[in-house]
């Protein structure tokens, strides 16, 4: 058994989230957390709603809201949306709470005990009209290195260079569009420099990463600069250092406290159980495994920012230093970064229209539809784009017409003829060959997912299936009730078996049809879990907020990777269609709908 830490992604509380965040950091790494689990491995998956920053202050004064009122609202939202994909969270929080803010604030005292937060005077950028200070992210220019366009004024997206506001040609205010003004202010950095040598000496030894984000990160190596921590807001953490603590208009960098988040989030997890101290058993033991999932446009923080903070906590860098209280804390074992998902050939945005929200999709369709999708035909490793065509394509061919076929009339082949699973005769090769098929499953999906290559694992599975279905249109037992009624019963029993198996195959995908799918061969208890929603109150006296959680315990709850022999004499009730199919209209319908947000 190993210890694994599958760190998402903290999706961002100023607004409801579309299929594309999910696509990114949301699917992919409950997949692999319930894998995992049901392999036998003890999974910690923790993550929350990111709520501090310069949007969500702009957007609350549009609204004449507060700050927190907008993050409350929206951090429910996104509870209900992602509890409703069935992400099995061991714990999903927020970034407001009271634990965050003093695990956020012991991070950034430690790294400046050790010497790798430096106060520098800078110039930042101020909107002439209102007066405020403009952060890094919302002015936008042309990249002095590639010409891209839409650089911001931290990084460009085009080429990943890290940037700042100056170095921007013609910038402007992504607010207002008004040409900021630059002063003079000061801030702490996190001294990337004197942490380079670590940095290089640990992401060289990571040579198992997806190839692009293993380069991306080495890249980032060759211009590493001091990076500002904090901002000029008063939306955010206060900087905890004497002089600093009392000045409203200084925080912490949002992107600083966020992937605190992790580590806060698990801090949170384990003193909400009985064993307040039992998160160490992920960041500090060093055999643990830590994944972090999330879309491209996030690796700097994952593969440079928070390593260095990581290092910086443990005193690994050139300037030497002693850990804090939480000890040496484990870096990323892998970061696994998805590509972008597009949508009818646009690039998603909820201002423009272009956009599919998670809850949106949800009300119309099946959960397990929109999380086939995003596992057959997403983001992987390249660019892909969401069609209502492709959709209704894999939705109707692959688990309608594939997969729920072959539930369906399996199952109401034995409840028609038998009522209960047969007890089986002498086994022919057909037979055995198709039970060796299903079984080598195990391993070879079960390697792919352990690998993060969930779109090939997935192929693997749909195979099976097919496998599964070619069989029972060899054998027609269907023709077998009055001419070999023992051998239908034999046929019936395999078949059965085969569908059991490609269920939990196919169940770290599909969590909520496997369900159904164990209930429709007669079974009963759980066996694919779904995350819940609680009311949870502060732990440290703030308000009281929604979390994700659930119980994940294999044997209790998760069924194991593995062949699970069924059981004859077991009921078999009259079936119900597991998915349901999709009429060609939804396409013109849903295309329609699109254009009139577009409008």
């Amino acid at each position: 058994m190993t210890r694994i830490l599958t760190a998402v992604a903290w999706p961002y509380a100023n607004g409801p989230r579309h299929i594309g965040h999910v696509a990114g950091f949301g699917v992919p790494s409950d997949v692999y957390s319930r894998y995992m689990r049901m392999a036998g491995h003890d999974v910690l998956m923790v993550s929350g709603t990111d709520e501090h920053g310069t949007p969500i202050l702009v957007q609350a004064e549009q609204e004449g809201v507060t700050p927190r009122e907008l993050a409350d609202r929206y951090n429910r939202m996104i509870v209900e949306d992602l509890h409703a994909l069935g992400l099995s969270y061991d714990l999903f929080t927020r970034t407001t709470t009271r634990n965050h803010y003093a695990v956020a604030q012991e991070l950034f005292r430690t790294d400046y005990a050790n010497g790798y937060m430096i106060e520098q005077t800078t110039t930042g950028a101020v909107s002439p009209s209102t007066g405020r200070t403009l952060p890094d992210r919302y002015i936008e220019g042309t990249c002095p290195i590639c010409g891209y366009p839409s650089a911001r004024g931290d990084q460009c997206d085009n080429c990943g260079n890290q940037l700042d506001p100056t170095d921007l040609i013609n910038p402007k205010s992504r607010i207002n569009g008004e040409t900021p003004e630059f002063v003079e202010t000061t801030h702490f950095f996190l001294d990337l420099p004197a942490l380079a040598e670590a940095l290089g000496e640990w992401l060289r030894t990571r040579t198992d990463w997806r190839p692009n984000v293993l380069k991306f990160s080495l890249n980032l190596l060759d211009d590493l600069k001091p990076r500002a921590m904090t901002r000029d807001i008063d939306w955010g953490i206060p900087v905890p250092l004497p002089g600093w603590q009392e000045n409203s208009n200084k925080r912490l960098y949002v992107w600083f406290d966020a992937v605190v988040g992790y580590l806060s989030a698990s801090i949170e997890w384990a003193r909400r159980s009985d064993d307040p101290e039992q998160w160490r058993k992920w960041w500090n033991d060093k055999e643990a495994v830590s994944n972090y999932f999330m879309g491209k446009d996030n690796i700097t923080f994952h593969s440079q920012i928070w390593p260095a903070e990581l290092l910086a906590y443990a005193g690994k860098g050139a300037k030497g230093g002693e850990p804090g209280p939480y000890g040496e804390l484990n870096l990323p074992t892998e970061v696994v970064s998805s590509e972008f998902l597009t949508m009818e050939g646009k690039q998603f945005s909820s201002s423009r229209g272009v956009v599919i929200y998670v809850r949106d999709i949800l009300s119309r369709y099946q959960p397990d539809a929109l999380r086939y999708f995003i596992c057959a035909a997403g983001p992987e490793n390249q660019d892909t784009d969401f069609t209502w065509a492709e959709f209704v394509r894999r939705t109707n061919d692959e688990l309608v017409a594939g997969w729920g076929n072959l539930v369906n009339r399996t199952a109401s082949l034995i409840h028609k003829n038998l009522g209960e699973i047969p007890e089986p005769g002498e086994l022919e090769p057909i037979d055995t060959a198709l039970l060796e098929v299903t079984r080598a499953g195990f391993g070879a999906i079960g390697a792919l997912l352990e690998s993060n290559r969930q779109k090939a694992a997935l192929a693997e599975a749909m195979r099976v299936v097919g496998e599964a279905n070619k069989y029972l249109s060899d054998t027609e037992p269907w023709k077998l009730r009055k001419t070999d009624p023992e051998r239908m019963k034999t046929v019936l029993f395999v078949a059965a078996q085969a569908v059991n198996d490609c269920r939990v195959l196919l169940s770290p995908f599909l969590p909520h049809s496997s369900q159904l799918v164990h209930e429709a061969l007669g079974g009963t208890g759980t066996v694919s879990p779904l995350p819940e929603i609680r009311e949870v109150d502060d732990l440290d006296g703030g308000p009281g907020y929604p979390v994700i959680s659930g119980n994940y315990t294999l044997g209790e709850t998760v069924a194991a990777w593995e062949s699970a022999p069924i059981v004859p004499g077991t009921p078999v009730p009259a079936p119900s269609p597991i998915f349901r199919k999709l009429d060609e209209s939804v396409v013109e319908e849903e295309l329609a709908r699109l254009e009139n947000k577009d409008q």
